[in-house]
């Protein structure tokens, strides 16, 4: 197999600059609610990307918890690498793919953590084995195996047997990216793809098209 020869076609959608929202967080809702309607899997599943002091960067999948016009909302380990990073450089990026819509979203933006009582609010709505499991795991540090976090788990569920939720970990809760910028992004033949971009400026969000 020669990787070079895998292609594929863009020509189910269009995007036009002169059609979308106004409102690129109302133009989000609209194609995230497509996503679910197209029954993907993680459909709330996007890449963050986040850079050290000295600009270093790392990204990883994580899961959208909450959305509006305040941000975008995920929640973590505040001691795992990602939340190293966003200590000492609070700003990220966000990329959705949803290849089978043939369409991607890149958001990018300054974060700052959720106040403690969302995060206790959210944190009380997980499933209990997900709340052991974030008391459990020193996220992002090295570990001699998976008897570690084992051994972790069954001394969670002893200290907190008999409760059916867990109190909130003081390493553990929110954070919120505030956009500045947007790029929806929908494939289309020959490589032309479209790209709507929405910047905000001190008189609001303008939008733009960017050459593919």
């Amino acid at each position: 197999m020669n990787i070079a020869d895998l292609r594929q076609n863009y020509a189910m959608h269009t995007l036009s600059e002169h059609e979308v929202s106004a409102d690129p967080v109302a133009q989000f809702r609209l194609w995230f609610q497509e996503a679910l309607n197209s029954q993907l899997p993680e459909p709330n599943a996007f890449t963050l990307a986040t850079a050290s002091a000295d600009g270093k960067p790392s990204a990883r999948t994580v899961l959208l918890k909450e959305f509006n016009d305040r941000g975008f909302v995920f929640y973590t380990n505040y001691s795992s690498r990602k939340g190293d990073e966003l200590n000492d450089n609070p700003h990220a990026a966000i990329l959705f793919t949803w290849l089978e819509l043939q369409r991607q979203i890149r958001i990018e933006g300054a974060v700052e953590k959720v106040s403690e009582a969302e995060s206790f609010e959210y944190f009380q709505s997980r499933p209990r084995e997900s709340q052991v499991g974030a008391w459990a795991s020193p996220q992002s540090t090295l570990i001699d195996g998976r008897q570690v976090l084992e051994t972790n788990q069954a001394k969670i569920e002893t200290q907190f047997a008999g409760a059916p939720v867990l109190p909130l970990p003081p390493f553990w809760g929110g954070y919120r990216l505030k956009p500045v910028w947007f790029e929806f992004w929908q494939g289309r033949e020959s490589r032309l793809h479209d790209r709507v971009i929405y910047d905000l400026t001190p008189e609001g969000w303008k939008t733009g098209r960017l050459a593919p």
